[in-house]
């Protein structure tokens, strides 16, 4: 093989399989001498690849660890897992990877070619998963779009759809993705109102890079994540949510949601010791503030699979007890159906 980019790459797809090359085998893969194959990896690692040689008549080359993450060569298969499993984590956000996932699946769907983006679609389309996320659907090309946008520095003009349902266009300077685990946001400077906004991306439409670069402006706040929850909380009133589990406290904690605010913060819960009566075991309190919905709080406190009581806020109170009226209306129901 005289072409040497492409022996190169042949080299490096090689040295990625999890095993140690002899320097003998590899020249007879390629087809050129073991002097070849000794330049050939001095040329991988001048560009970063940590290739280690072990000598003695069993030695060989074999990629290992380094201080910094190559490039990586992926076959169709495993192209397409890859692909199939960050769409997968779009819409089902693991917290403090959210954004990393949606730009590293930007960057390989640009450059999948078209009968891998199809067998990728294909998949995707004929699966269900088992758990969904609370919050709207987002198709991942959607979360890609604007992914590359932020990345890019790109401005970008889009359809948007008001809580009241008010249909708007909009240009703007996308500047981060934030996922609340729930929904996924954009943080933006809206070029039309001369000012920042959020916006929820399950109500953006027809995004449109518009190949016109920006510097990126300064955010009127730490990070975009503090913006957020600072606009979050003008547009809805917080609860003072105060819960007692009749469970230990790390039981509960680890099975609270972790993002019972628009951004992710840790859930105080503390433990106030035995609980009354006989038999009674260990109990823990939450409190903190939170500007999700009642219906919402009241389903999720459910989940907890501990018993409860709350004691605030009064709207979570009474709708609780409602829910518990329905509920247990509906499964009267059913067993007079029976």
């Amino acid at each position: 093989m005289t072409d040497t980019p492409a022996r190169l790459l042949h080299l490096l797809s090689l040295l990625q399989t999890p095993r140690e090359w002899p320097g003998s085998e590899l020249a007879e893969r390629l087809s050129v001498s073991a002097r070849t194959i000794r330049r050939d990896i001095d040329r991988l690692r001048d560009l970063g690849y940590p290739v280690e040689a072990t000598m003695g008549a069993v030695g060989g080359y074999r990629l290992v660890a380094g201080t910094a993450m190559p490039p990586l060569l992926l076959d169709d298969e495993e192209a397409v897992a890859i692909a199939v499993g960050l769409r997968a984590g779009a819409g089902h956000a693991i917290e403090g990877i959210e954004e990393a996932s949606v730009r590293a699946l930007a960057k390989l769907e640009q450059v999948l070619p078209s009968r891998l983006r199809h067998r990728v679609s294909t998949l995707q389309n004929a699966t269900i998963p088992l758990t969904r996320g609370d919050g709207a659907t987002v198709a991942p090309q959607t979360l890609t779009a604007l992914a590359g946008t932020v990345t890019g520095q790109e401005r970008l003009r889009f359809g948007y759809r008001a809580g009241d349902g008010t249909e708007t266009k909009r240009l703007v300077e996308p500047y981060r993705l934030v996922s609340t685990g729930r929904r996924w946001y954009l943080v933006a400077y809206d070029m039309g109102r001369e000012d920042w906004r959020t916006f929820r991306v399950d109500r953006v439409s027809e995004p449109f890079p518009t190949g016109a670069r920006f510097t990126p402006r300064e955010l009127p706040a730490e990070d975009a994540a503090a913006y957020m929850a600072r606009s979050m909380a003008r547009a809805q009133p917080e609860l003072e949510l105060d819960v007692t589990f009749e469970a230990p406290a790390e039981f509960v904690a680890g099975r609270l949601p972790t993002h019972l605010v628009p951004v992710p913060v840790p859930v105080r819960v503390e433990g106030v010791g035995a609980g009354a009566g006989a038999g009674a075991g260990e109990r823990c309190r939450v409190r903190v503030r939170t500007a999700d919905s009642v219906e919402w709080l009241a389903v999720r406190l459910a989940m907890v699979d501990a018993a409860f009581t709350i004691h605030g806020p009064a709207v979570l109170v009474e709708y609780a007890r409602e829910l518990g009226a329905r509920l247990g209306a509906a499964a009267g129901a059913g067993d007079g159906g029976g």
